[in-house]
């Protein structure tokens, strides 16, 4: 193909040429350079069609002794509209199925709810090897709470059994990497996101409270826990809500000095502590909700009437979480703003695992370089879907002009801070526990905070009941 490709802009090359050399008159000139203009334009368009074509015939050509059937399994329909928006080729059949070349693509979706994804991917993926070629699993998604529970263990393939070597990953985020390590060192994972995060705030709450919703004076405001908590008594003076106390929840947990289970112990880290503190105080003065992230309480913020001043989110929260698609909601009237808050911070992410016994290994690779590694798509999917990608260059040239702009942010442009943001993420105190130890505490404080439980104290005894249940493994207090 590359040969034909050679050819085509030869010849085209040599029309122009004798174009040229018979023209004699300025007029016969004009005609001459617009004919060479319309030659090279059409041997552009032939070169652009013709690299489309060779993508296609290269795809093609590896599955011809792959599998004819691509099946992924996910929790959501976030990484099929990645698929279907951005990756070249893709072509969507229904709701959960396309087509990719002569390979069917089938989608699997569990809701996360009641644990019902990962009891999914547990039931499946160990017998994957021996399952039928229509039936292997060749995908499937994971997220930071629970990657470790999959990356440590066999039915996870190392992306370099795939082919994929460091220098083609160089521009990602080292702590993006750092999530799907095994034990042993091998990346077995990769992420087309960077989800560092930050306080959406609201620009009117801002002006009224504040006298500006500028975010340098936002952010000055909001600093530290101590301005923060400050702030929220202002804000309840008039009549706002300062959030739920689980939106601050992550902010806390993520700036933690040790893991969740030191030496076969549970640990409650000083900070997440100082969560339960805080958010006690808050919730008893009537500054902080305690509705549940994502249910209709909760929601109400998104709106002018729901008289809420902040989120705490990444870009993904952006696209997914403040109803921008609905014309009575404050991000259709631009009116949210973006500052890092009282601690830099990530929350989660999606990371794409090749599963091990897949059938289409050349393509589940092309697939995870293409939407985690092309600068065209990363570029794309950034402006498309509002979301913070995973590609250092990309975001540095995003935060350069105006192509970062986010109209739901009026028009700011959050890119340079989640730029930094991605870059102080430490991910050394991961590990197999946090998801359940993350759900379980919230659980029991939430009780603390609506006065099921009297004391912390009572609070932290049903966590740790909780948890020893969960993991047997593990001892607390």
């Amino acid at each position: 193909m590359k040969k034909k490709l050679v050819s085509i802009m030869m010849a085209s090359t040599m029309v122009a040429g004798v174009l040229a050399g018979c023209g004699s008159s300025s007029g016969g000139a004009a005609s001459t350079q617009a004919s060479s203009d319309s030659t090279q334009a059409a041997a552009a368009d032939t070169q652009a069609a013709a690299a489309d074509t060779e993508a296609a015939a290269d795809t093609s050509a590896a599955s011809a002794d792959e599998g004819k059937v691509l099946n992924i399994q996910c929790w959501n329909t976030e990484f099929q509209s990645r698929i279907t928006d951005h990756y070249p080729g893709y072509e969507k059949v229904d709701d959960t199925t396309g087509k990719i070349g002569d390979v069917t693509v089938k989608w699997h979706i569990t809701p996360s709810d009641d644990n019902a994804y990962q009891n999914n991917l547990d039931s499946i993926l160990p017998d994957n090897e021996s399952a039928s070629a229509d039936d292997k699993t060749d995908l499937f998604l994971m997220e930071a709470d629970y990657a470790k529970k999959y990356v440590n263990s066999d039915v996870t393939m190392n992306i370099a059994d795939l082919g994929i070597t460091d220098d083609q990953i160089a521009d990602q985020y080292q702590y993006t990497k750092d999530i799907v390590k095994d034990e042993s060192g091998n990346l077995k994972g990769l992420s087309w996101q960077a989800a560092s995060a930050g306080l959406i705030y609201n620009r009117q709450a801002a002006k009224d409270v504040l006298g500006t919703d500028d975010p340098d004076k936002v952010q000055d405001a909001v600093s530290d826990w101590d301005k923060f908590n400050s702030l929220a008594e202002k804000m309840k003076a008039k009549g706002y809500t300062m959030c739920s106390v689980n939106d601050t929840y992550r902010v806390y947990s993520n700036n933690v000095s040790g893991p969740w289970v030191q030496d076969g112990k549970v640990v409650v880290d000083d900070n997440i502590k100082k969560w339960a503190d805080d958010s006690k105080t808050l919730a008893d003065k009537g500054e902080e909700n305690t509705y549940e992230l994502w249910s209709d309480d909760w929601a109400k913020g998104k709106y002018p009437d729901g008289k809420v001043f902040c989120y705490f989110g990444p870009a993904w929260f952006f696209n997914f979480s403040l109803a921008a698609d609905d014309a009575s909601s404050i991000a259709a009237k631009g009116g949210w703003g973006y500052v890092q808050g009282p601690q830099p911070y990530y929350w989660g992410g999606t990371w794409i695992a090749a599963a091990t016994g897949t059938d289409n290994p050349t393509l589940v690779k092309d697939i995870m370089l293409k939407i985690t590694t092309d600068p065209d798509i990363m570029k794309e999917i950034a402006q498309k879907d509002s979301d913070c990608v995973n590609n250092k260059t990309v975001l540095k040239e995003l935060a350069s002009d105006d192509s970062g702009n986010l109209a739901l942010l009026g028009d700011e442009n959050p890119y340079a801070m989640l730029a930094e943001g991605a870059d102080k993420v430490d991910m050394s105190n991961i590990s197999d526990y946090d998801q359940g130890c993350n759900e379980e505490f919230q659980t029991a404080m939430k009780g603390y905070f609506d006065g099921s439980y009297k004391t912390y104290d009572d609070a932290l005894a049903a966590f740790n009941k909780a948890i020893t249940e969960k993991y047997p493994d593990v001892t607390t207090d």
